[in-house]
């Protein structure tokens, strides 16, 4: 796709878009499953199954399926900001003026609103960045 799903505004212009990449994707996928082994082989352990290898296997097994079923709809995942609003997928749209505050939380950046409302934009590559362009154009600075 090449511009914002939802049409722009009169005098509305797009300052940058963020879009989900995919590196950071199977990175966060595999430190996932790291995990998901780990807990498998824990648990197994904990109740004195002898056979606690199979922990790992179901813990890979379960992330596995999960991130290649995902791959292709969360790599095209793309949020675009405006002069006034943060734009997201499936036609999502806050103002920037609702937007009450930012933090980071893995490789994602949450938005949330004073509605409370929380929007994830997923899988940046650098979460950071993401954060302070959002944070300066709520702030009227150029994103």
């Amino acid at each position: 796709m090449s511009g914002p799903e939802v049409p722009l505004g009169e005098g509305e212009r797009l300052l940058v878009s963020f879009p989900a990449d995919r590196r950071t994707y199977w990175r966060d996928h595999a430190w996932l499953a790291a995990l998901a082994m780990a807990l498998g082989m824990g648990v197994l352990w904990a109740i004195g199954n002898p056979h606690v290898w199979t922990g790992a296997i179901g813990g890979l097994a379960a992330v596995a399926v999960r991130a290649f079923y995902l791959a292709s709809e969360e790599a095209e995942a793309r949020w675009d900001l405006t002069n006034r609003r943060l734009l997201g997928p499936d036609g999502r749209s806050v103002h920037l003026s609702d937007i009450e505050r930012t933090r980071t939380l893995g490789s994602a950046v949450q938005v949330i609103t004073r509605g409370g409302d929380k929007h994830l934009l997923k899988y940046q590559a650098d979460r950071d960045a993401t954060r302070q362009r959002i944070e300066r154009a709520i702030a009227g600075g150029r994103g």
